[in-house]
């Protein structure tokens, strides 16, 4: 491992960056150096500029693989390096405001049947039913459900921060009955070694296969049940800062976008065309 980028994993470490977004970081640190055949520390702003084009332009990476790279050069160049001065050479990707995909109530319990390994099946259960990112669902150890005061402790979410959620009855019988056929020790969820959790490429590919055999033709994901939860809540009634605490967003303005997604205002709006006193389904 080269100093540089030990000096960058332990700025990761301090300023308690996830671990997968470390790996993340120093993985696209790593890429450009190997493309470009040299150090980092010895690039010039110009040149990193145009490794972005390069990514951008000729290999047409994905809009979320661009976004890595950028957050993983600005915090080099930003906290390792400390070269203020190559920001502006690396300057953050405009984001396109898209709405979340959101199922049905209807769609959610279809796929969900459709899911026949028991494991996986539970895992979507606990997406959907308290609301939780893959990564937090499948990191879930026994001591984080507590029956007494139906809440689930949800430790290291995004940001390293700890939250409480509601567990839901159905979902604590439908944990119960998993754990009954696995009897686990100390992760809900464990993978092959019972001493780490399940990775999440298992239950990505599993829900995937579920939605096709299902027939829910919208680009579905794991995170789809968890806007799909929260927008759920909020057509119920449940306030918006409340969701916003279950969630574990830091700003209310991230938890706002549901509400361009939440239809109940919508099915109560007449549509103008229903108001006029004629017969247009007839082509008589």
């Amino acid at each position: 491992m080269s100093e540089l980028r030990r000096k960058m994993s332990t700025d990761l470490r301090i300023r308690n960056y996830a671990e997968r977004t470390q790996e993340i970081y120093i993985a696209r640190v790593a890429e450009m150096a190997r493309h470009l055949g040299r150090s980092p520390d010895a690039l010039k702003g110009e040149e990193v500029r145009d490794y972005l084009r390069f990514l951008k332009e000729e290999r047409e990476v994905s809009r979320s693989a661009f976004a890595q790279v950028v957050a993983a050069l600005r915090f080099l160049y930003r906290e390792t390096l400390d070269r203020p001065e190559m920001m502006p050479h690396i300057p953050y990707p405009r984001q396109k405001k898209r709405h979340p995909v959101v199922l049905s109530p209807e769609e959610v319990a279809l796929w969900l049947k459709a899911i026949k390994n028991l494991k996986h099946r539970t895992v979507a259960l606990v997406l959907y039913g308290a609301g939780l990112r893959l990564s937090e669902a499948v990191a879930l150890e026994l001591r984080d459900i507590d029956s007494d005061r139906m809440v689930i402790t949800v430790r290291h979410g995004k940001g390293d921060a700890d939250r409480l959620v509601v567990l839901s009855v159905v979902l604590l019988e439908a944990l119960r009955r998993y754990w009954l056929s696995n009897r686990s020790s100390i992760y809900l969820f464990p993978g092959k070694d019972p001493e780490e959790p399940m990775g999440v490429s298992p239950i990505q590919r599993a829900l995937k296969a579920a939605r096709q055999r299902a027939g829910i033709l919208k680009p579905a994901s794991a995170h789809t049940l968890r806007h799909s939860y929260a927008t759920h809540l909020l057509e119920a009634g449940t306030d918006l800062r409340v969701i916003q605490t279950l969630l574990g967003h830091r700003s209310l303005r991230t938890t706002q976008i549901y509400t361009h997604v939440a239809t109940d205002r919508l099915r109560g709006t007449v549509s103008p065309l229903d108001t006029l006193d004629a017969d247009l389904t007839s082509l008589e």
